[in-house]
């Protein structure tokens, strides 16, 4: 919706807001953590899964991919007509612009969730209770110690791994098929 209201809505202060975008994206995330660390740890979600998940869906690499492609594929033609025929705006959103931008959305949740799914680090200094580890963190404990590595095991802990990803891109792939083909205006 963002990225939307970026595109569509000329406002003072859009270009500022678009740049502060841009400017957030430019800053590497390890420049940042200590400070993400103090206010998880403020907010006492320490050893729980909810600092991880929630920063990576409302990404600013997301607004972008999303903003460019409702740049490239929306046409004002068709929120003329909507306005004309009394749709609001909320209503515009979600019966015209929701399915023309399906295959951005399914799209950048395929790229979220592998990005989430193999990070490391984050959960790596977040969750302290094994219980709660995430599996990029179990197979980096199969490793063992310098002397002993079981490679069989260190691959069966990969091939396990890559089992969610293959499964959440066939389920997000249908929605970029049948997306592409929505939206489009005749003249």
């Amino acid at each position: 919706m963002t990225a939307y209201g970026l595109h569509v809505y000329k406002f003072k202060g859009r270009n500022f807001l678009w740049g502060l975008i841009l400017l957030v994206m430019m800053i590497p995330p390890a420049l940042g953590f200590i400070g993400f660390y103090q206010f998880v740890a403020q907010l006492r979600l320490l050893d729980s899964y909810i600092p991880i998940i929630i920063p990576s869906i409302a990404a600013a690499a997301t607004v972008l991919f999303l903003r460019q492609y409702l740049s490239a594929i929306l046409s004002f033609d068709l929120l003329d007509a909507a306005r004309i025929d009394g749709a609001g705006e909320f209503r515009t959103f979600n019966t015209i612009i929701l399915p023309i931008i399906t295959p951005a959305i399914a799209t950048q949740c395929i790229f979220t969730f592998v990005g989430s799914w193999n990070n490391f680090f984050t959960p790596f200094v977040l969750i302290s209770s094994t219980k709660k580890y995430t599996l990029p963190m179990l197979v980096q404990m199969l490793r063992g110690d310098i002397y002993r590595t079981e490679y069989g095991a260190i691959y069966l802990g990969i091939a396990v791994s890559i089992v969610p990803i293959i499964i959440f891109y066939s389920v997000m792939s249908r929605y970029i098929i049948s997306g592409l083909t929505m939206g489009s205006v005749k003249e």
